[in-house]
């Protein structure tokens, strides 16, 4: 599959992720030494003019409108899909059939027959599969993984986990993310998604009953999109005076239980005012506690619960110490902080080690894995509409 030095990559899809996928595959051959190097193939849209000028841009050496041909063109690895959640089944579907290697965007898809149609198709290819749970990449958070794997926290009590964003006020128009056949869902496909998988990847548990679920749509109509987004979440959004429903939620609250025992709370929303990207965790457990907050994401919080007891305290972490942290070796100097596009650079690294025959720096969410965080949103949205305890047990 990989050529004997390198992987190529076809991308397919633009706008905000694929500004960020595409900055990734750019810098990851200069900041690691993968074991076989990305080499930006062909780049996928609809439209031939934005297209042509985001390869240029971006630095992809061809460009097509059809995936069809990007997954079929044989000098293509890797096909990476980073479109709407509708269209992850049929692009995944065609790839894997192709025998391409795939790298998904999250959430793995939208619904989750189309998740489970996927991961079939993965069982049954020998390509390999990577869905972009990104945050995973953060150096705080892979040392939270490890420091739960070293025991330092003892037995997992409990969690709480939050994403909270305030992008989608009244103004915003009816863009993908708000109709319910594109997207799936709102802030809980787009963003419970990542606490999901983040507490599900520190604790290295899996989540086995939700209740109390809540979906809120407080934003019942918006101003129908005219053209598309420039390249943010909703940056550059224009809209006409027509209107239509939207269909999916503004925000999502549940509790629910952890296979170790734990107990844990979740909340995600779109419209939290004065939160503009503040997500995060806290794991309290027998020996001590985790605290993380991405808008500051080169700290870890950690509470040694072991130490005498006039020390004790929560203990700022700074994780970019270069010989000490997961990634950090590859970046700048002891505390000279990274950003939000080095964890999509550092999971392209992993990506290649896979790719490789190595091992990743921190485990790697595949099609198999995103699954289980898909059950979980399909989970909760039952519990919420049904207003039950609901068993991961009854959700295949």
């Amino acid at each position: 599959m990989s050529r004997k030095d390198h992987v190529n990559v076809a991308l397919i899809g633009q706008a905000f992720m694929g500004r960020a996928h595409s900055n990734a595959w750019g810098q990851v051959n200069r900041f690691f030494d993968p074991p076989l190097r990305a080499a930006m193939h062909a780049t996928c849209d609809v439209n031939a003019d934005s297209v042509r000028a985001f390869a240029r841009r971006w630095g992809w050496a061809n460009t097509t409108l059809d995936y069809k041909k990007a997954v079929a063109d044989p000098a293509v690895d890797l096909v990476d899909i980073c479109t709407p959640n509708h269209l992850h089944r049929p692009m995944a579907l065609a790839a894997l059939k192709a025998g391409k290697h795939v790298a998904c965007e999250k959430p793995l898809a939208g619904t989750l027959d189309d998740a489970r149609a996927m991961v079939q198709a993965a069982r049954a290819s020998k390509a390999k599969t990577f869905v972009w749970y990104c945050y995973r990449r953060c150096p705080a958070v892979a040392l939270a993984h490890l420091l739960v794997r070293q025991g330092r926290v003892g037995q997992i009590r409990h969690v709480r986990a939050h994403y909270l964003q305030d992008w989608a006020g009244p103004d915003v128009p009816l863009a993908w993310r708000f109709d319910r056949r594109l997207a799936g869902s709102g802030a809980h496909g787009d963003i419970d998604a990542h606490i999901i998988d983040m507490t599900r990847f520190v604790t290295g548990q899996e989540i086995t009953e939700i209740c109390g679920a809540i979906t809120e749509t407080f934003i019942k109509q918006r101003r129908k999109l005219v053209g598309a987004a420039a390249g943010g979440i909703a940056a550059g959004l224009k809209a006409s005076a027509a209107k239509g429903k939207v269909t999916v939620d503004d925000a999502v609250l549940f509790l629910a239980r952890f296979s170790g025992g734990a107990v844990a709370s979740f909340e995600a929303a779109r419209q939290a005012t004065g939160n503009m990207n503040a997500h995060g965790f806290e794991i309290n457990g027998t020996k001590g506690s985790l605290r993380f907050n991405f808008e500051q994401m080169n700290w870890l919080e950690y509470y040694d619960a072991t130490a005498p007891r006039v020390v004790q305290g929560w203990t700022p972490i700074n994780c970019t110490h270069g010989g000490d942290h997961p990634y950090a070796a590859a970046w700048w100097p002891d505390a000279h902080i990274i950003g939000y596009e080095h964890t999509f650079t550092n999971m392209a690294y992993d990506i290649l080690r896979v790719l490789g025959g190595q091992k990743p720096v921190a485990p790697l969410p595949d099609f198999e894995d995103a699954y289980q965080t898909q059950r979980v949103l399909e989970a909760v949205l039952i519990s919420a509409r049904q207003r039950r305890w609901v068993s991961l047990a009854s959700v295949k």
